[in-house]
């Protein structure tokens, strides 16, 4: 009986190496980033340094600690290129030395230009840019910098770092019959076209934040009358059967959903 327990704990001894290995791989993998970012190449290229170029971008290179990806600059980075100017442009060493002979375009990379720079990066966006309503980014047709300020040039630009710098502003010269002034708009536009809209790229038709009359819902208040607690009123008005045909704009009601000039509950 005695000899069966220490043989038993001897087994027992034996995983404990295994266990805690496993224990060690499980905690590393819980650990470490999510992705692994790849620095950029530049055929026969190599990395050089922010302050060689600071000697030509002055103003962006004083600009720059404004921006949230001044965060990359690592004082003690173990992979070439992964802080600072060459993270989003590649290694400039060719760069440099063309620049002057007209060639220098050749040897950089322009986010504002191609977007998978950007991408490579911000893999989550890119995600969206695949939805079925998106901005026609991978398409080609538009960047991310005319919505977005890399370098932290915009004073005007909130909290939340590169996000749209001055709500419906950067919207505008694309979409300029939505952001137009009303004599009647919707108070929706004072807190910025992201309200309703994903600015990436959504599911849902029109790149909205949701299909149907639950948007309008999450602002206008519900406000059942006493004993009618499945019945929906908006504005005191019984609004159940309504939404029975759809959300407030297809449903034909509320069509005018940017402002209007003509009615203050935007009709049309």
């Amino acid at each position: 009986m005695r000899r069966s327990k220490i043989a038993r704990f001897g087994s027992l001894a034996g995983l404990a190496p295994v266990v805690a290995a496993g224990a060690l791989l499980l905690n590393s993998c819980s650990t470490m980033d999510r992705t692994a970012v790849v620095p950029l190449q530049i055929e026969g290229a190599s990395y050089v340094g922010d302050k060689v170029c600071a000697d030509c971008h002055v103003n962006l290179t004083r600009a720059f600690p404004a921006s949230p990806h001044a965060r990359l600059h690592l004082a003690n980075g173990q992979m070439a290129g992964q802080s600072g100017c060459e993270a989003c442009h590649g290694p400039g060493s060719k760069h440099i030395a063309e620049s002057g002979r007209g060639g220098a375009d050749k040897f950089i990379l322009n986010p504002g230009k191609d977007p998978q720079v950007c991408c490579s990066c911000h893999l989550e966006t890119q995600a969206e840019f695949h939805f079925p309503q998106h901005h026609p980014v991978l398409e080609g047709k538009m960047n991310c910098v005319p919505c977005h300020d890399p370098h932290g040039l915009d004073i005007l630009k909130p909290a939340g770092g590169l996000a749209m710098a001055r709500l419906n502003e950067t919207c505008a010269p694309c979409h300029r019959e939505q952001t137009r002034p009303f004599i009647f708009e919707h108070p929706a536009l004072r807190e910025g076209c992201t309200v309703c809209h994903r600015p990436h790229g959504s599911i849902n038709a029109k790149m909205l934040v949701e299909p149907d009359s639950n948007l309008c819902l999450r602002c206008h208040a519900q406000v059942p009358e006493p004993g009618a607690a499945q019945r929906v009123f908006i504005g005191g008005r019984d609004h159940t059967s309504s939404l029975a045909f759809g959300s407030c704009w297809t449903a034909g009601c509320h069509t005018a959903v940017h402002g209007s000039n003509l009615q203050p509950i935007l009709l049309y």
